[in-house]
């Protein structure tokens, strides 16, 4: 086993350290009507700002750092002894909110309209029910907003750390964001806990007719269908622990789906949909006209994938991530199908936990950032990490002849 398990990691790393520009590249080639060779020069004098993320040598090299925790993560799932996921019934359940009422977000509204009315409402400093429904065991949803999240397990009561296992963590979107390295800090990333990809709308308060707050809907996305003439799905919400279960039974019964895994393969469906949150509203927020998820997919694609790519390879390098094959196809098919009227855009108090989550030096990432500080006026309370150079200007939109990516000619 021990034998199997290296050889699977290393044959998993050589397929993962492929240069994705290597196919990227003559594509680009083609589509600006130009058949010469590209070579790692012309390309970099052709795009001068993507030149880092696009250097072959900088591929391979963050190919080949890497750790022993995907090693070890493995081992301790084989030591469960599972194959199949254990899942519980959705029932009545205590949802916890911020007890400041500025700060009561959006997934609150969202996950006691998606039950059946019979949740119980509650801040950190109110006690538990004792029973729901006839259970002493429930799903108690944590949908505080993350810069509140590290106050609340520090200071959770004897009570409510008793019911620990019981809690509900959301991840994705710019409400949520990311909050592993958080849950890490105090033991809570293990398969036991119930963590929740959120791949369903938000509607803010009032959003609906009459003042009243929309149902939240589905955002998974069809993209076809695979090898095998399976349905491919992008964008779809994923629950792993203890109530995988009744999570995926209260979003189905609305129309949402949900996929239930265990805990690493939730974790890879989670950076994904952050490097979506991250780069999608980096990418947008600085340019000078407003500009929305599917904006950024059309014209602005080659920077999105550029940075994609950096943040994914340090993913595979800093965390042992590696993201499933196909991670790009599904996140262009999210924004062009889903990100029509989604604004781009970079909150203050969202950083920590949208754009500053990523291991290593995330050059392109930060170059955007300060470029959206010092040019664009965003992130006025934020300090942003330093990078050795700076943005004078970003890449125009490419030309293909004499029409634009956007049809102006």
């Amino acid at each position: 086993m021990a034998l199997f398990l290296t050889a699977s990691i290393l044959m998993a790393s050589i397929l993962s350290s492929r240069s994705f520009h290597q196919l990227r590249i003559p594509a680009l080639t083609s589509a600006r009507g130009n058949s010469r060779p590209v070579t790692e020069k012309s390309f970099e004098k052709e795009y001068p700002l993507c030149h880092r993320s696009t250097s072959p040598r900088w591929s391979l090299g963050m190919a080949t750092w890497s750790n022993g925790q995907a090693i070890q993560e493995y081992k301790d799932f084989l030591a469960t002894g599972k194959s199949e996921l254990d899942k519980e019934d959705d029932g009545p359940s205590a949802i916890v909110h911020s007890s400041d009422p500025s700060h009561v977000i959006p997934l609150t509204d969202a996950i006691n309209a998606l039950g059946n009315g019979d949740d119980v409402m509650l801040t950190p400093n109110e006690t538990l029910p004792r029973s729901l429904g006839g259970r002493t065991s429930y799903p108690i949803y944590i949908t505080l907003p993350p810069y509140e999240l590290k106050e609340f397990i520090a200071n959770l009561s004897d009570e409510w750390k008793a019911r620990a296992e019981d809690f509900v963590f959301f991840s994705g979107t710019k409400v949520c964001g990311v909050v592993e390295p958080l849950l890490r800090e105090f033991g809570m990333c293990r398969d036991s806990m119930t963590q929740v990809v959120v791949g369903f709308t938000l509607p803010p308060p009032g959003s609906g007719l009459g003042g009243v707050t929309r149902k939240p809907e589905d955002m998974a996305c069809n993209i076809g269908a695979d090898a095998q003439g399976e349905e491919k799905w992008a964008g779809e919400s994923q629950a792993c622990g203890k109530w995988n279960g009744a999570v995926a039974s209260r979003l189905d019964s609305n129309g949402i789906r949900c996929k239930t895994v265990f805990y690493r393969e939730w974790r890879r469906a989670m950076w994904e949909r952050a490097l979506y949150d991250a780069v999608w509203n980096v990418v947008g927020s600085v340019r000078e006209d407003e500009t929305d998820h599917a904006d950024v997919a059309m014209f602005f694609d080659m920077e999105a994938s550029d940075m994609m790519w950096e943040l994914a390879n340090g993913l595979r390098g800093g965390l042992a991530v590696t993201l499933i094959y196909g991670f790009e196809d599904r996140l262009f098919s999210i924004a062009e199908m889903r990100g029509k009227d989604e604004p781009c855009e970079l909150l203050d108090e969202m950083f920590d936990y949208l754009q500053n989550v990523f291991p290593g030096k995330c050059l392109m990432l930060y170059e955007y950032c300060n470029y959206a500080k010092d040019k664009r006026g965003l992130l006025k309370e934020v300090k942003v990490p330093p990078v050795p150079t700076q943005l004078s200007e970003l890449p125009s939109l490419v030309k293909t002849g004499n029409l634009r990516a956007d049809g102006v000619i």
